[in-house]
């Protein structure tokens, strides 16, 4: 076999080559099968070789694929800019397109800024996040980001943005209830704008379900319209990460609808493009964009490949096919089965110390003690183990962080694609049983190992 000189995410790892996919279920090279359990990376929203897709883009391929932003548009681009006009709550009416989620919450970051310059706010360049958050790996996307782990290598060259603590009802940092809480974690918002001060803050970003840094942690009922209504009364723009929520994954077209908030800026990605090609965009409200409209005519943003029109026909192709099969409403329905079928599996297992999320987009928090919610020593490596069991059994399932800090915790994400049947759901949940079953064992040899 051919050296690799790949860079993969571990250089000494040897990782399965993938020959082709079909719905929920990827096979390898020697027809080894995985379901696909976690959507890749929360992408693969449509599942895998969804042939309207693929016609989708050797159509496109035949016209053009590629023509620069800046010299011409395309018809794609206008349709795909139309659909999610149509498709969004509000005024969020315009589209920039970009290629991956990092760059859209980047541009989302720059948007907010500009919209206070057009207005000759100059000292409004703050933007405010919370920790245990993931924005995205570009510098000013992980600035954004309170995730320690991804943070660490690069801080010095890092804005310090998380400063809120997450809507973390299974670890409250201020011991509140879920259900009778006074959402301390909202309020404490105004407190942070009142000493930072308001005047140097352009807007205030986050996941509406947290993703990779915390395994779906998913406020309460009330949670956003505190947060919308104290960057409302400080002048502060809210910016929802959509990018692993959006588009059906929770059971509504995008996540923010749960809790009935309009951000004034939208970050998407990811199931955008739902893996059939790389794309993502901020979506802008009309009254982000008026200021703009009025003065300068023109946002400080944009990548060679923004907005060309493959990935824009192909983007259009995918949105057309959720709508086609009603996937939205599909994931609402399937994730209320995937989560019962989850909950016996918990009786069984009692290192599931925590359930959450919504529609298809389920996190999984693993325990020593279900009671005393302690954590797994950090040694032993217990989501990267489970991770492993669960490949081998043919279950593709995704990392995520947990714990107060959200690094000594442990967490995993299911969100298989929103084409998933039924039968398909009972059979991840036969493999995530043999995988727990395994863990189990290994950690019985492990402590008789240790006496």
């Amino acid at each position: 076999m051919d050296p690799s000189y790949l860079i993969k995410p571990l250089l000494d790892e040897t990782y399965p080559v993938i020959d082709y996919g079909k719905g929920v279920y990827l096979y390898d090279m020697d027809g080894n099968d995985y379901l696909d359990g976690s959507s890749g990376a929360i992408t693969a929203n449509i599942g895998h070789g969804a042939e309207e897709i693929i016609q989708a883009a050797a159509k496109q391929a035949e016209k053009v694929s590629f023509v620069y932003r800046s010299q011409f548009t395309s018809e794609a681009a206008e349709k795909l800019a139309l659909k999610l006009a149509k498709l969004a709550k509000g005024d969020l009416n315009w589209s920039f397109f970009v290629n991956s989620g990092s760059e859209a919450t980047e541009t989302a970051m720059k948007i907010a800024i500009q919209y206070w310059q057009e207005q000759g706010v100059f000292t409004k360049t703050k933007i405010l996040s919370r920790w245990i958050s993931y924005h995205g790996i570009t510098l000013g996307a992980l600035s954004m980001s309170g995730h320690r782990g991804r943070r660490a290598r690069f801080t010095p060259l890092l804005e310090d943005c998380p400063v809120l603590p997450p809507p973390y009802c299974y670890r409250c940092p201020y011991g509140e209830i879920e259900g009778s809480c006074q959402y301390s974690c909202a309020h404490e918002l105004e407190l942070l704008i009142k000493r930072i001060g308001p005047e140097h803050i352009a807007a205030f970003i986050a996941e509406p379900i947290v993703g990779a840094a915390g395994a779906a942690l998913t406020p309460p009922k009330d949670y956003y319209k505190i947060i919308k209504e104290i960057c409302k009364k400080h002048g502060i723009l809210f910016i929802a990460d959509e990018v692993m929520t959006g588009f059906g994954r929770t059971g509504k077209m995008f996540a923010a609808e749960h809790w009935d908030v309009t951000p004034d800026i939208v970050a998407l990605g990811k199931g955008m493009g739902a893996g059939y090609t790389a794309i993502a965009a901020a979506l802008v409200s009309d009254s982000v964009m008026e200021p703009i409209l009025k003065g300068s005519k023109s946002i400080i943003s944009g990548h060679t490949l923004s907005a060309n029109p493959q990935s824009c026909a192909v983007s259009l192709a995918v949105l057309d096919y959720i709508e086609k099969y009603d996937l939205v409403k599909h994931a609402e329905k399937k994730g209320i089965y995937l989560l019962n079928l989850l909950r016996k599996l918990q009786i069984s297992f009692p290192f599931i110390g925590d359930i959450r999320g919504k529609g298809l987009m389920i996190g999984l928090e693993f325990v020593q003690d279900p009671i005393k919610k302690t954590v797994f020593p950090r040694e032993i490596l217990f989501t990267q183990r489970l991770i492993s069991t669960a490949q081998k059994n043919g279950l593709l399932l995704y990392p995520a962080g947990a714990g107060e800090d959200g690094i000594h915790g442990d967490a995993i994400i299911i969100a298989p694609p929103l084409t998933i049947t039924e039968p398909e759901m009972d059979d991840l949940g036969k493999r995530l049983e043999k995988t727990f079953q395994m863990m189990m064992t290994d950690s019985s040899s492990t402590k008789e190992e240790g006496a």
